[in-house]
């Protein structure tokens, strides 16, 4: 079970297979009079987690990373990826064969605007981009003089010969202990939205949406419990669900045809253009609806309006069955992380330990639960320098002993049936440094500053990401990631649109999960992140002359005292001392002696 965490493409394939690929890639696109091609790590949905099948950027760079995009020319290649991944696409890309470079600032659009020439021929899959990111590749063909190609068949499947099947995971229903609301509820609540919109029709190309508006959970791609498929959902009408049938068994398929029509999915191109022909105005997600089903449309006299899925602030409102069951959940992941945390303290100082050891107690300290379905994301486990690459991710060869004077950096999550789980937790390994302490000591008052913000309704991400940040910004530091991303309730970790980061532009409401994760990283030395999940709750503040909010912290885990510096004020220890109070209270009846006694000295008072 632990083998397939660890193992990617750079354990599994040399150097060699990946030189031979570009240049079978390259001999392909010639042969489709194609100058060069635009691969993103992506498919259909621009699911974070992807099926094997749709590995197609990894399997032809080595680059395993969960974003990130390259674009092979005649000549010339580049990799482009996010601040997250710099140093790890370094380890894994042939940089001889290619180069890296900016998925961000600058855009590879910048990059195609260089490197093409006019009558180039620029290749690309309608169904693994959005409508946006078309258009933007064909303003940078056209600020070159080059043409941007839609192509029928993607080339790297004509030359991946052994390209794994689609997934066929079974659907599970997820019943309204967990779900907390009908689907006929939801689908009332869609319309609703959809008549705000003016729009005859709306296709769910977010297979997170199908799942949570008709109460199905699935096991198609990793780590999230995705049923990959769409829907299309009439103003007046019955919805259609587009599915496998044969990940559906006779219950589960009578749920959803309690509320849809169920279809293949080869289906859906054929049930769009028949009601676009009427002329309908059909709504597309323009964070996953690929740019097929816009030309598709299009073409077949509809028009398409793009816009913001309405299913995903709605999806992200956590109703009360959801909120109860995340609570429930983080109690549970919370004794089997002081179960893990005692037991890196009692291990770690022998050196015998590695990154893979400590990633594997922790996901059998989550499995002794007996309710664990699944990790929520590969868990990071990076010790000293592999814990500044920020999405780090362990493999056989990248594997690192854990010693003396290394801070190990583990973040890992878990799925439940209740709720879905992130956290993060820095711990020393004997005695940290005083520019760790200091380090480790700024980024948790910038944790403390989030978790206890009190803001008006309204307010968004991007007011409260400074807060975060202050003091390390004090020191000239700063972190390349957001602070805070929202999570699902048994669905994504990563999930929008709410997130507290500099781009968070969704206001935040009550009901809303996310993560309160400010960190600091020095290359080739040493990572730092202290992460909770919060809930977004109504603040009592006598004399308010506005709605307010605040956070509900969610996560229930000592934070490591011994790299706490003296700079903490009055408030932010008192806040610290309650919180492991909370942690003592809420999770000691569950643990053994042994682990109570270490929890209780983990979480004594701070003078």
């Amino acid at each position: 079970m632990f083998e397939a965490h660890f193992q990617t493409f750079e354990d599994l394939e040399g150097g060699v297979a990946l030189t031979a690929r570009l240049a079978a890639f390259r001999e392909e696109l010639h042969r489709r009079q194609l100058t060069g091609f635009v691969i993103p790590r992506a498919d259909q949905q621009q699911n974070e987690y992807v099926a094997p099948s749709e590995e197609r950027l990894a399997w032809l760079t080595g680059f395993t990373g969960s974003a990130g995009l390259a674009v092979v020319l005649s000549k010339e290649a580049a990799v482009f990826v996010d601040g997250r991944y710099t140093l790890q696409a370094a380890q894994q890309v042939d940089t001889h064969a290619w180069a890296i470079a900016s998925l961000v600032d600058p855009p590879p659009e910048n990059w195609l605007a260089e490197h093409l020439s006019a009558g180039d021929r620029l290749g690309y899959d309608p169904w693994l981009h959005t409508s946006a990111a078309a258009e933007r590749l064909a303003k940078a063909c056209a600020k070159a003089g080059a043409d941007l190609i839609p192509v029928e068949t993607n080339p790297i499947d004509s030359i991946w010969t052994d390209r794994p099947a689609p997934p066929l995971g079974p659907v599970t229903i997820h019943g309204a202990r967990f779900a907390g609301e009908t689907e006929a509820d939801k689908l009332a609540r869609i319309r609703a939205e959809m008549t705000k919109l003016g729009v005859d029709a709306l296709v769910l190309s977010d297979s997170h949406a199908v799942a949570w508006t008709f109460n199905i959970r699935g096991a198609d791609v990793s780590h999230t419990p995705l049923p990959l498929s769409y829907a299309l959902v009439p103003k007046d009408g019955c919805p259609v669900v587009f599915i496998d049938s044969r990940k559906l068994s006779n219950v589960s398929r009578d749920h959803l045809e309690r509320n849809a029509e169920v279809r293949e999915p080869d289906a859906l191109t054929e049930a769009l253009a028949a009601t676009a022909r009427s002329g309908a105005s059909i709504g597309l997600d323009s964070a996953t609806a690929a740019d097929a089903l816009s030309r598709l449309i299009t073409s077949a006299g509809g028009t398409p309006m793009r816009g913001n899925d309405p299913v995903a602030l709605l999806k992200a409102v956590k109703n009360p069955t959801e909120i109860a069951g995340a609570r429930s959940a983080h109690q549970r992941d919370a004794v089997a992380l002081a179960r893990f945390l005692a037991w890196i303290d009692r291990e770690a100082p022998k050196g015998t330990l590695t990154e893979i050891d400590a990633v594997e107690a922790l996901e059998t300290f989550r499995r002794d639960t007996g309710a664990l379905k699944d990790v929520s994301f590969p868990t990071i486990s990076g010790t000293g320098p592999n814990g500044a690459i920020v999405h780090y991710r362990v493999t056989r060869k990248s594997n690192r002993r854990i010693a003396a004077g290394d801070l190990l950096l583990i973040d890992s999550g878990a799925q439940y049936e209740d709720g879905t789980t992130d956290v993060t937790r820095t711990i020393a390994i004997g005695q940290p440094t005083d520019e760790m302490r200091d380090r480790f000591t700024r980024v948790l008052r910038g944790h403390i500053a989030i978790a206890r913000a009190v803001f008006p309704d309204g307010t968004t991400g991007a007011q409260l990401d400074t807060l975060a940040r202050q003091f390390l910004w004090q020191a000239g530091v700063d972190f390349e990631h957001g602070t805070g991303h929202g999570v699902g309730s048994y669905l994504s970790v990563h999930e929008g649109p709410a997130r507290i980061s500099k781009l968070g532009t969704t206001p935040l409401k009550r009901g809303m999960i996310l993560s309160n994760e400010p960190g600091y990283y020095k290359r080739d030395a040493f990572g730092i992140r202290i992460e909770n999940l919060v809930l977004v709750t109504a603040a009592e503040i006598p004399g308010a002359e506005k709605p307010m909010n605040g956070f509900e912290t969610l996560t229930l885990a000592p934070i490591d005292r011994r790299l706490i510096d003296r700079s903490l004020s009055a408030d932010e220890t008192r806040w610290l001392n309650d919180y492991h109070a909370r942690v003592r209270r809420e999770v000691r009846p569950h643990l053994d002696e042994a682990t109570k006694v270490w929890l209780d000295a983990a979480t004594g008072p701070l003078a």
